[in-house]
């Protein structure tokens, strides 16, 4: 089974990956992970992606496609990955269709993570009593959030016409979300 789990910055999608994978077996594939397993492992990848980052810029999706393609085709992982946070844009949900189908997998679900601003900024607050991080600020949370709507959107409409969304919400307890995520995984797992 694979599947994609999308929710707002702050959402938990990283927790709610980590429990899936633990108890379903699958293999988290994060972007930002395999960016610095890349940056992390000295590869000639991983300087140009460092440089490019060090500079401002955004790691271009041919880039990421490449990475993506690596996991993908690995036998270990076949119809076991969790994408998180990935797709970002409607070029790539196209691009990683095609490359699932290059290796004979497909979407078997899609989770949103349902979340309100109001949440996020709540969640984003306790953060920061916590563990400060430089991204978490409230300004740059609610950029990050309208920025998330703006472009999921399109991405789960072109997910809604070939596979069933099941909106999970993200306000609940840890527990509670992880047991609705268990259920549906378990109903389509059959």
């Amino acid at each position: 089974m694979n599947l994609i789990i999308f929710g707002p910055p702050g959402a938990g999608k990283g927790t709610q990956s980590k429990y899936i994978s633990k108890r379903f077996k699958l293999y988290q594939l994060s972007t930002g992970d395999l960016l610095r397993n890349e940056i992390k492992n000295n590869t000639e990848l991983g300087l140009k992606i460092s440089s490019i980052i060090n500079s401002g810029g955004l790691v271009s999706d041919e880039i990421v496609g490449n990475l993506i393609e690596k996991f993908v085709s690995n036998e270990n992982y076949k119809n076991k990955i969790i994408f998180d946070g990935y797709p970002r844009n409607l070029k790539q949900a196209e691009s990683l269709d095609g490359l699932l189908k290059k290796y004979s997998q497909k979407i078997d679900i899609v989770l949103k993570l349902s979340v309100s601003l109001k949440t996020i900024k709540k969640r984003i607050l306790e953060r920061q009593t916590q563990e400060k991080r430089t991204d978490d600020n409230e300004e740059i949370a609610i950029k990050r959030y309208e920025t998330y709507e703006k472009s999921t959107k399109p991405i789960l409409e072109y997910y809604k016409k070939q596979n069933p969304i099941k909106e999970v919400n993200g306000e609940q307890k840890i527990e509670q979300i992880n047991k609705e995520i268990g259920d549906i995984i378990e109903l389509i797992e059959g």
